[in-house]
């Protein structure tokens, strides 16, 4: 290849270019899934997004003879700088053909961009804040990607590591098939559970019965997650912004929460239908069709995503998972659902990978950051 240019992005158009590079990149490829290109649009509005309230960033173009054949994201979280001393160039939104000039050229912008920081730490793929997309696919190419996983080609890894990155967090996955009768210890495990601490299994009729509990949600996935070394709290602002944008199309059927006698809430989970495909066929864009595809992937299918899952932690460890695992066994297997694929878990955290073990897990897709230590 000849020179690469690098090109900052500063105009709507080249935002748009930056949003839909990878789905020129992988136009044929069956298992990438496209985002939602107004969703794309509204994380680098700052209206939109409340963690550019509290973090610095730029996006960039790779092009050879005028064509993209890269970009790449960088990203500076001064909340995380100020509030747990991590001071660090989150590099993002990185995609490149097969061709190791490109792949430099795009890691100098990350490292370049930290030196003029006066940081000497780099780390990606990672989004802003820890509700973001993160970790570079590195087992499961052949497997269909999700609404909340980041897909690449297999030479990703490769380009990075000849770079000189390491790997600094994994993440894995697993895939279960959904049972039709639930194993005997959690039936049993389920009732003696509720007794013994006096919780409750909450049932909504109406989405908006839900709404009261979302703050609480956010507040219990900070105190289950508050130990891993990766983990920034969710302020205040946050859990307004996603209320407000997620929770109106969340199906009440897909969301399991327990409560104490107090009615406080001491676990939930979030699963939806798989939306993967209707992705593809919406190709990025909700109007005028795409709509469509979503509702009927809401109606029928097969499979679903575990998204969210906290568990507070003087209830980790004393089965409130049975609980939770008999009611989305009840609500799922109502709506058809065969195969439960899991978000990405750190492999550290083994207090949540334990959650599956009664439910033979398939390991079918692995995920890292890389990292690499600049010279001062």
């Amino acid at each position: 290849m000849g020179n690469i240019d690098i090109k900052q992005v500063t105009t709507e158009k080249e935002l748009m270019d930056f949003i839909k590079f990878p789905m020129n990149l992988y136009q044929d490829n069956p298992n990438y899934v496209p985002p939602l290109i107004n969703e794309e649009k509204n994380i680098w509005n700052p209206k939109e997004n409340p963690a550019l309230n509290y973090s610095e960033a730029k996006q960039f173009l790779a092009l050879e003879n005028d064509k993209i054949v890269g970009r790449i994201a960088v990203l500076i979280n001064r909340k995380e700088e100020k509030e747990l001393g991590i001071k660090k160039v989150r590099f993002g939104w990185l995609d490149f053909v097969d061709d190791a000039e490109v792949s430099k050229a795009l890691i100098d912008i990350a490292i370049n961009y930290a030196k003029e920081n006066q940081i000497d730490k780099i780390e990606g793929p990672m989004g802003f804040t820890n509700l973001d997309k993160a970790g570079m696919l590195t087992f499961g190419f052949d497997k269909l990607a999700t609404m909340i996983g980041l897909y690449n080609n297999d030479y990703y890894p490769k380009h990075l590591e000849n770079l000189g990155l390491v790997k600094e967090k994994e993440w894995v996955e697993f895939e279960l098939q959904f049972p039709e009768i639930l194993p005997e210890k959690v039936e049993k495990f389920s009732s003696l559970i509720a007794q013994k601490y006096k919780l409750r299994t909450l049932k909504f009729k109406h989405k908006k019965e839900i709404l009261p509990y979302v703050e609480s949600m956010f507040k219990l996935l900070d105190e289950t997650y508050k130990h891993l070394s990766t983990y920034t709290p969710i302020s205040d602002e946050q859990i307004k912004t996603y209320k407000e944008k997620y929770f109106g199309f969340i199906d009440k059927d897909y969301i399991t929460c327990v409560a104490d006698e107090n009615n406080q809430l001491v676990a939930f989970a979030i699963t939806m239908p798989s939306y993967s495909k209707a992705l593809q066929k919406s190709n990025g864009k909700l109007f005028p069709f795409g709509w469509w595809h979503f509702l009927q992937a809401g109606k029928k299918n097969e499979r679903a995503n575990f998204y969210l899952i906290g568990i507070h932690p003087e209830y980790q460890r004393r089965g409130v998972t049975s609980m939770i695992f008999k009611a989305i066994q009840m609500n799922l297997k109502n709506k058809g659902i065969k195969y439960l694929e899991t978000n990405p878990e750190l492999e550290e955290n083994k207090s949540v990978q334990v959650l599956w073990q009664d439910y033979h897990p398939v390991h079918h897709k692995s995920r890292r950051t890389y990292s690499l230590q600049l010279n001062k």
